[in-house]
């Protein structure tokens, strides 16, 4: 997957931008010209670009946090043409024998909630200046399977794809598209976590060192480049719903 174009004048919201995924997605956004909005609960550095940009620190479990960073996001940058609801946490890793409700809560009240909150506040500014634009919920894999000891991360990822399908349907007159977005295995501070897991904790560890010994990954550079083919590129876009990163070796 390639992109052509430019995102010179586009304006790309990313939660969860200090690190990781969020932070190498925005910083090829801006790389290609793209007006970012960041957040994060760490505040996250503005990208090397020369391209105007935004940050702030926010927690997405808080409503009017977002919908405050949304508005000041709008405001400065102009009328957001993306927004990437990327926020998103993998503990506790348990089995459901120990799993809490509470913990349960706080996992949802993030990985859940943030999606959320981040699309009400994306609806209420694209409804401030008249704008249509697209909404990218970042998910997983594992949305779509149970692995033992992420009964928490599987059963919200399935939650995300859910809000995603339908909030497609619920606003076809402000998004343009509206997906749910796998982008793949990407190596980041989380897949080391999950490396450092022993079998008991979390049975499925040797497929992802094994993964790691083949550098079968996808950089986030490729995740962002997808993502903006999809809305910018003048291509085909996937249907709105979910949506799947190509791998990068191909």
């Amino acid at each position: 997957m390639t992109f052509d174009g430019t995102l010179d004048g586009r304006v790309i919201v990313v939660t969860g931008a200090s690190r990781g995924l969020g932070r190498g997605m925005a910083d090829w956004f801006a790389a290609q010209g793209a007006r970012v909005a960041l957040c994060a609960r760490v505040q996250p550095e503005p990208p090397a670009a020369p391209a105007a940009s935004y940050t702030a620190s926010v927690d997405v479990t808080d409503p009017a946090a977002v919908r405050a960073f949304a508005t000041q996001a709008a405001d400065r940058l102009g009328p957001v043409d993306l927004w990437v609801n990327n926020a998103g946490v993998l503990e506790p890793v348990l089995s459901q024998r120990e799993l809490t409700a509470t913990a349960l809560a706080d996992h949802f009240a993030i990985n859940v909630g943030g999606v959320l909150h981040g699309t009400q506040a994306y609806l209420a500014v694209l409804d401030a200046h008249e704008h249509r634009g697209v909404l990218a919920n970042i998910s997983s894999g594992a949305s779509m399977a149970g692995r033992a000891g992420w009964s928490a991360y599987c059963a919200g990822k399935a939650a995300v794809d859910r809000l995603t399908e339908t909030i497609a349907l619920e606003e076809p007159e402000r998004l343009t598209a509206a997906w749910s977005v796998s982008p793949g295995l990407v190596d980041t501070a989380m897949q080391e976590y999950i490396r450092g897991l022993s079998a008991d904790q979390f049975p499925s560890v040797q497929w992802f060192k094994d993964r790691k010994r083949n550098n079968a990954f996808n950089e986030p550079w490729w995740v962002a480049q997808t993502i903006a083919s999809w809305c910018f590129g003048g291509g085909e876009r996937p249907a709105s719903g979910i949506a799947r990163i190509p791998d990068q070796a191909g």
